[in-house]
């Protein structure tokens, strides 16, 4: 990998701004391969090189990519004058690292929501010519039938207009409220709710399960968020 400016380097973490990190090391508290670095400004490469801040050794991703378990209640948004964000809902080391949500998720929809600051790979997520499957649970007023798993298949063109590409309507319980996952390879204003509402069974709950290979973690609470393993990265990018 290329050399980098220390400075740089350790400022992307996000803990420190690089006016900190200078004052870190003239103070002699960053450690390059265990010697005291020399200046801010020396470049090394982060992928070969051990850095310590403060006696604590230093994690470097070239990018960062989150698995966010989004709880109702918060704008999948950067910044928004109307509430919280999804970004509220991170410490304020990563808040600095210039993330943003893959895609979005309504207000009142949970579930898995991916924040990363990597732009080239999340454009290829949501670009309609890739059709990444993204898969919801959904629980609805009224009685999913096979006519409606059918419709979904054919495609649907809604009463406002919106042509909406074939999707998979998989039913997990029918009655008075119904069960069921949804699959859309493509991703309107609230198109499962505007689908679904069509149909006559309005969403009474919406939670994201699947984007692409990767799964929500069953063990992450809501709310909380952690970092995507190499594994999972790979996944996403067989996606």
């Amino acid at each position: 990998m290329e050399k980098q400016r220390l400075d740089k380097i350790i400022a992307s973490t996000g803990k420190w701004s690089r006016r900190e990190v200078k004052n870190l090391v003239r103070q002699g508290r960053v450690l390059v391969d265990g010697l005291p670095a020399r200046t801010a400004e020396e470049k090394v490469d982060p992928e070969t090189v051990d850095i310590t801040v403060n006696g604590e050794e230093l994690t470097y991703r070239r990018y960062t990519w989150i698995m966010l378990n989004k709880p109702a209640g918060y704008l999948s948004a950067t910044e928004d004058g109307r509430g919280k964000t999804v970004l509220d809902l991170l410490p304020q080391e990563l808040r600095r690292q210039g993330l943003f949500p893959v895609g979005r998720l309504d207000k009142d929809t949970e579930g898995l929501l991916l924040l990363t600051n990597e732009g080239g790979l999340a454009h290829d997520l949501l670009s309609p010519r890739h059709h990444v499957d993204k898969v919801y649970y959904t629980r609805v007023a009224g009685r999913l039938t096979e006519e409606d798993c059918r419709v979904f298949a054919e495609g649907m063109l809604l009463d406002d207009g919106l042509a909406c590409q074939p999707a998979g309507l998989e039913i997990l319980s029918a009655g008075e409220e119904s069960e069921a996952y949804v699959t859309l390879r493509e991703g309107k204003f609230h198109q499962v709710k505007r689908m679904l509402a069509q149909r006559g069974k309005p969403v009474l709950y919406l939670e994201r399960v699947r984007m692409g290979n990767l799964l929500l973690d069953p063990v992450l609470p809501r709310g909380d968020f952690r970092f995507l393993t190499v594994e999972e990265l790979e996944m996403l990018k067989n996606s």
